[in-house]
């Protein structure tokens, strides 16, 4: 009988080197991140919001021009070297009207998101965590209070204030919520039926500590969507509200404003119209695109 071994014992550490490890698995931010930027779409939006924010914070700051200066010996004058998108009829330069109301325009984006995160998501995390009878209650004031469109508050409005950008604030304050507090409210109702829950609860976590340290959080991939989509329903609502001239008011270059001068010049001068109307339209396409590819690389069944 041969006891002769068919093999050749090899040193510790080349036995430790050729060992291969499984990989760690990724985050689920850090895999929500790698799927995003596989969306090219989603990149392209991403990169024009960027783009878009930052031009219309720094540009007008350092130009010599400024959005309500008047030059009547240069009215309607096309685009050129001085004045990139041409004049308007009052000689003012309309590519520093156009990017300062981007400024309008993304600050109410800002304004609904921050409303959002904390008053809808605040407000229907409590609804669906306490349950049963205050949940009917508060879901029926959301209901009461989404049954009233938007237009009718900044009409309502107007009979207190002035026409302006702080109508358009205080109607956002009071509407804009009421989609996330049921999102946010649906969410917890489903989360909170799982088994962490109940371990929480049995080590004694307060009720406070399980909605903000547990639901929410567990909750966030369905929030961001919902700000991110948000952000160009409230630009576009901003911008049709200044067009009928319940928003912001002359000399102030939102959107909306830009638009409803140009359309009154715009067959002879139709550049004057185009440019604010290509604004909205590039902004709301960038923002739908990342707000898209978001929901696609925070969805868990996407997971790898």
């Amino acid at each position: 009988m041969n006891t002769e071994y068919d093999f050749t014992p090899i040193e510790h550490k080349e036995a430790a080197a050729s060992y291969q490890t499984a990989e760690e698995p990724a985050s689920y931010w850090h895999d929500a991140w790698l799927r995003l930027r596989q969306d090219k779409a989603a990149m392209a939006g991403m990169l024009f919001i960027v783009l878009i924010t930052a031009a219309a914070i720094f540009i007008p700051m350092f130009s010599s021009i400024s959005y309500e200066d008047q030059d009547f010996t240069a009215t309607n004058l096309g685009p050129s070297m001085e004045h990139f998108f041409g004049t308007d009829n009052l000689g003012r330069d309309m590519f520093i009207r156009v990017l300062y109301g981007a400024r309008i325009s993304l600050s109410i984006g800002i304004v609904a998101s921050l409303i959002n995160l904390f008053i809808g998501v605040i407000y229907g995390g409590i609804s669906g965590f306490v349950g049963g009878r205050t949940d009917r209650i508060m879901m029926n004031i959301v209901d009461i209070l989404y049954s009233v469109p938007t237009l009718l508050y900044v009409i309502l409005l107007m009979v207190v204030f002035k026409p302006g950008l702080m109508n358009i604030f205080i109607a956002l304050g009071i509407s804009y919520w009421l989609q996330m507090a049921r999102i946010v409210r649906g969410e917890v109702l489903k989360i909170k039926e799982q088994e962490f829950v109940l371990a929480a609860k049995s080590m004694g976590a307060g009720s406070g500590r399980i909605l903000f340290k547990h639901l929410i959080p567990n909750a966030l991939g369905v929030i961001i969507v919902s700000l991110s989509l948000s952000i160009p329903d409230a630009i576009f609502t901003e911008a049709f509200l200044s067009f009928i001239g319940l928003g912001v008011s002359a000399p102030m270059a939102s959107w909306g404003v830009l638009c409803s001068d140009g359309i009154n010049s715009m067959r002879a001068f139709p550049l004057q119209l185009i440019f604010p109307a290509t604004a909205i339209s590039l902004t709301m396409l960038a923002f739908n695109f990342f707000s898209d590819g978001l929901r696609d690389a925070l969805d868990p069944k996407l997971r790898r």
